[in-house]
């Protein structure tokens, strides 16, 4: 018998959503912030860069970009980019059929309309739906998700989308500190989206950033997040006459990150690196521990893809949701945590585009395919690779017992 699975009492303990403690330099930095009181982003003194700018300036140059903003959240730097490009309510929006819910959330919130994209059985955007969606729908803008890490074949979707004169939008939710080919996730499009939230890959329990390169667009982002005539204290954005033409007929719509969440993630920025080799550490022990299981497809990794391994997904191709559910079931009560994206109703963050009613009902056959027979974990800085090693095992297990 397979030795992954020869061991059926075997039970985790560790917890799936607690992460690392913040850095000690964080915690020290965030302590000075509340001494001296001034939390608010522009509640500086006189020659203060103050830690929100500063963190801006570092996002910046570990990005590659040219500018940036840190935000209150990843779902604000979204919305807040499609409005920077001006998208106007009524307008059709692409995005990943195969996403989260603040993705369509950004397009309903500046009263534009999604309009779903396929999704390959390796997670990522299907680029022959997309080129289809272009013709059919006239969109000009495309929300793309590198939905749980997977990052697709990015010059194929530029080429498709410069042809079309499509602009892109990177949302790096999960994908901060990834790259494909050697250029990091977000610096495609004309603006890359991330999050700071506590389950990605730096933590200050919300928080966002944009990026990008268009002085205007910018200039407008800067102007939408509040920065109440006070553009000339953001050293990571643009030079002052981006906003002469702008500045007057952008509304506040605050929403830039303030001191306190900045202290606490201007260390975290140095060390991604370190992060996302831990990271790969522990998706190859669940990778190794899951290959060849039987009724079990991992999804493939494509060699220009540096991903970060923050969670783990594989398929039951073929098995039926009363079957899934019941290994899922069987898993928690061996302590692993399972999420679903077949469910008739959402749960927890595994919500699908007939959940999301915002947004009109669309037939993707071949997303539904893939969502009725994925499963997702996290994998926390917190585990260890024997804590993988054993994660894999309880799941083989289960699949095998589950299988017949």
């Amino acid at each position: 018998m397979d030795d992954r699975i020869s061991d059926d009492s075997s039970v985790f303990t560790g917890s799936f959503t607690q992460q690392e403690p913040i850095p000690e330099a964080g915690i020290e930095a965030a302590v000075r912030v509340m001494r001296h009181g001034r939390l608010h982003r522009y509640n500086t003194l006189e020659d203060e860069a103050g830690e929100t700018a500063l963190l801006e300036q570092e996002f910046a140059a570990a990005t590659g970009a040219r500018f940036c903003l840190a935000v209150a959240s990843g779902g604000y730097a979204l919305a807040c980019a499609l409005r920077a490009l001006g998208v106007a309510p009524g307008q059709p929006v692409l995005t990943n059929g195969f996403t989260l819910a603040p993705v369509p959330g950004a397009v309903a919130a500046v009263g534009a309309v999604p309009v779903f994209v396929e999704t390959t059985a390796g997670l990522t955007i299907d680029m022959d739906h997309l080129r289809d969606r272009i013709a059919a729908s006239g969109a000009r803008v495309l929300l793309l998700s590198h939905m749980r890490g997977h990052i697709c074949e990015m010059e194929r979707l530029m080429d498709i989308c410069d042809k079309a004169r499509v602009t892109v939008v990177e949302d790096c939710a999960h994908t901060m500190g990834a790259d494909w080919n050697g250029a990091p996730s977000g610096r495609f499009g004309a603006l890359g989206c991330y999050s700071a939230q506590t389950y990605k890959h730096i933590n200050s329990g919300e928080g966002g950033f944009l990026v990008g390169d268009d002085p205007e667009v910018m200039a407008r982002a800067v102007m939408l997040s509040g920065s109440y005539m006070f553009h000339d204290r953001h050293p990571a954005g643009p030079a002052a006459a981006a906003y002469q033409r702008i500045r007057f007929e952008t509304p506040n719509m605050s929403g830039r990150m303030d001191n306190l969440r900045a202290a606490i993630l201007r260390p975290q920025i140095a060390d991604l690196p370190r992060r996302r080799a831990e990271w790969a550490t522990l998706y190859r022990a669940v990778e190794e521990g899951l290959a060849g299981v039987e009724g079990l497809s991992l999804i493939l990794r494509d060699g220009r893809e540096g991903f970060v391994g923050s969670s783990f997904q594989f398929l039951l191709p073929g098995w039926d949701g009363e079957r899934i559910a019941r290994l899922v079931a069987a898993c928690a009560v061996r302590g692993v945590v399972l999420k679903w994206f077949g469910a008739a109703e959402p749960q927890g963050y595994t919500s699908r585009h007939d959940s999301w009613r915002y947004a009109p009902a669309q037939e993707l056959p071949r997303t539904d395919k893939v969502l009725s027979a994925l499963l997702d974990f996290r994998l926390p800085l917190t585990f260890s690779s024997d804590d993988c090693t054993l994660i894999a095992r309880i799941i083989a297990s289960e699949v095998a017992r589950h299988a017949a």
